[in-house]
């Protein structure tokens, strides 16, 4: 078991994501911006996606070791490996997982062709996992308690989430004049699997008694709850189905369901000096299929020779008390839980200024554009305890005039050195985009504790020059 829990706690902080798309934000030349802004300031005709990939996103990180820091052959042995990994590892370390995959999506114009109105819709596939390192819980694990007497060991560091959902959008942005653009798009949320362990508290405690060398008082004080949803069928005997093919039924559409929002705005302080700002997955998902709550409640309390979690010493008596003392209790409650709500927000000074070479004045009209722009984005997202926080600096360079990148120095909880670097370009109708973020770790990605790409195909039509 103890190996087991070790394995848990690696492998999670191992993949540790994070859901800020710094690049992508405001990257107006990406239609999928939109879906990180409403109220980007985006025109087309109409535009598709190619279906499956025009979305594709992964990331992986660590903000408390490297997969090297494990795996190096240094000569130190592994156990000693994890237990420096868990010494220099703090209760407030972020594991934070998010993967997305689009499986189609599309946008068009609303009226004629002077409107400014849009319309946009799709549907993508979500993972979420958020986790604070256990540093009490995996210490006892580790080590045992025969050298933490007098310790209490807190029960509340367990806490974590867990989520493969799907999210039908639609949404609707207009721009209103040349100095503001406003968005909002409704969600659809269905939930394939759910796992939640956010509200736990306790303590673990051994004690020994002045004079007594050998007699120890040890409590166990536990206020443990497991939420789930969409998965405790999976853990019974009788099932012999195929998982991951079950889940992905659940997921689109026959799982639990819930409601979102997103909002967004782009107002023009100048002509060259660009404010925006949006919320992301304001919303909810009414946990009710296939649900089950796991409780650990109550106090136990042992006197005697050499408390041992793993039970050689005892008398058999003694987990027949600590199941009566500390009972598992299952419950078929229906429960809600809330997305992880973003917050972007961004200030942007443009120059540069200049005119396609090919531009006429037939039509009395001559579009101008800035070939340069820097700024800062803001990022915040909701989290059990506290905001995950993140401050980028951008540049954005139009290398010709379908070709655009963006350069981004990102500064958050898992890395102070966050180089990111992102392409668009579009040749005819196809609209290709490549987004890699931390790209000095690429070097030795054994080293790296942060590692994210993205990458996207689009189909993008405006209208005929007259």
């Amino acid at each position: 078991m103890r190996k087991i829990y070790l394995i848990f706690c690696i492998v999670f902080q191992l993949s540790c994501f994070s859901q800020n798309k710094e690049l992508l934000y405001n990257f107006t030349s990406i239609p999928q911006s939109s879906l990180v802004n409403p109220g980007a300031d985006v025109s087309y005709k109409y535009y598709f996606g190619f279906p499956v990939l025009s979305g594709v996103s992964a990331n992986v990180g660590s903000n408390s070791f490297s997969a090297y820091d494990l795996f190096a052959d240094n000569g130190v042995d592994f156990n000693q490996k994890v237990r420096d990994v868990i010494n220099r590892s703090s209760s407030n370390d972020k594991v934070v997982t998010n993967q997305q995959l689009e499986i189609f999506s599309g946008g068009f114009r609303v009226g004629g062709r002077e409107s400014r109105s849009y319309v946009s819709f799709g549907l993508y596939q979500e993972f979420d996992f958020f986790m604070y390192v256990p540093k009490d819980p995996a210490l006892l694990a580790l080590n045992g308690n025969r050298d933490y007497i007098g310790k209490s060991f807190n029960l509340g560091d367990i806490n974590a989430k867990a989520e493969v959902l799907s999210v039908l959008h639609i949404g609707y942005h207009k721009k209103v004049n040349d100095k503001f653009v406003f968005g909002g798009r409704a969600k659809i949320y269905s939930s394939g699997a759910n796992a939640t362990s956010t509200k736990n508290s306790g303590y673990i405690y051994t004690g020994q008694d002045a004079g007594t060398p050998n007699l120890y008082n040890q409590i166990i004080s536990s206020n443990l709850e497991l939420k789930t949803s969409g998965i405790s069928k999976f853990t019974k005997d009788e099932y012999d189905g195929n998982v991951a093919k079950d889940i992905a039924h659940n997921t689109f559409f026959n799982g639990s369901l819930g409601l979102g929002v997103d909002a967004g705005i782009t107002y023009y302080i100048k002509d060259n000096l660009q404010l925006t700002a949006s919320i992301i997955d304001l919303g909810f998902i009414r946990q009710s299929k296939d649900i089950e709550t796991i409780t650990y409640k109550g106090t136990y309390q042992y006197n005697g020779v050499n408390p041992d979690f793993l039970g050689t010493d005892n008398p058999e008596n003694v987990f027949d008390e600590f199941e009566e003392a500390i009972p598992r209790d299952t419950l078929y409650n229906k429960y809600t839980t809330w997305r992880p709500t973003k917050f972007y927000s961004s200030i942007q000074y443009s120059f540069g200024e200049a005119r396609p070479d090919d531009e006429c004045n037939c039509r009395g009209q001559v579009e101008k554009y800035y070939k340069n722009a820097v700024g800062a984005q803001l990022f915040a997202m909701t989290t059990p305890r506290e905001p995950l926080v993140a401050l980028t600096a951008f540049y954005r360079r139009n290398i010709f005039r379908k070709l655009d990148v963006k350069a981004t120095y990102t500064f958050d909880t898992f890395s102070n050195k966050n180089i990111g670097l992102g392409l668009a370009g579009t040749i005819g109708p196809v609209n290709i985009y490549v987004l890699v973020n931390n790209i000095l770790e690429y070097k030795d990605l054994s080293k790296a504790r942060s590692a994210a790409f993205q990458i996207g195909i689009n189909f993008v039509f405006q209208d005929r020059e007259d």
